[in-house]
């Protein structure tokens, strides 16, 4: 007599099946070319923001060994597609809407993400690190700099934090001539 049921047999062997094959086909994260970066202020506030942000929020991704297996791999992309579509410090040359509150979430403690810098030892940055992350650029607010290794300009917001793409006027790009605190990019 045969039965169409499921035996126990059957049911660990489809199990095991599936999850090999999640495992050898996973989501994964791709780093597409680098478009532009910031015009830094120093060279040691991009090593910080490398250690501390670009896992998440740049085109220059670092995925550790169980970052690479499923389902882990699903919430790594998951959370850099969320980090880039915010703030990508790869893409400096399109709108970043969110750079002008980064450095709040700096000083509040929420960016690096706490689970961040429990799995990341290099992410964990002392007070004076993060002070110098999430400071202003030198100078004036509104202030252009530019940089031999990043030919962009640059702005700062309203709020002094992270700079900002050219033409940058708190929330949408326009043009300079719309906003005083703006500088023609």
């Amino acid at each position: 007599m045969s039965t169409d049921l499921p035996t126990p047999a059957r049911i660990s062997s489809a199990r095991a099946l599936h999850a090999a094959a999640s495992r050898l086909v996973p989501y994964r994260v791709h780093n597409p070319a680098v478009q532009q970066e910031p015009a830094w202020d120093a060279p040691q506030t991009r090593d910080l923001a490398q250690r501390a942000c670009f896992d998440c929020h740049s085109n220059e991704v670092v995925v550790p060994w169980y970052g690479r297996i499923a389902p882990v791999s699903w919430v790594v992309t998951h959370h850099v597609e969320e980090g880039r579509a915010v703030l990508n410090f790869s893409e400096w040359n399109r709108p970043q809407e969110e750079a002008h509150e980064s450095g709040e979430e700096i000083r509040e403690g929420e960016m690096p993400p706490g689970y961040y810098t429990l799995l990341h030892g290099p992410a964990r940055l002392d007070d004076a690190q993060l002070r110098q992350l999430a400071a202003p650029p030198s100078g004036a607010k509104g202030r252009r700099k530019a940089t031999a290794e990043a030919t962009a300009t640059r702005t700062t917001t309203e709020s002094g934090d992270i700079p900002a793409p050219a033409g940058y006027c708190g929330g949408e790009l326009s043009p300079a001539k719309e906003s005083p605190r703006c500088v023609p990019g």
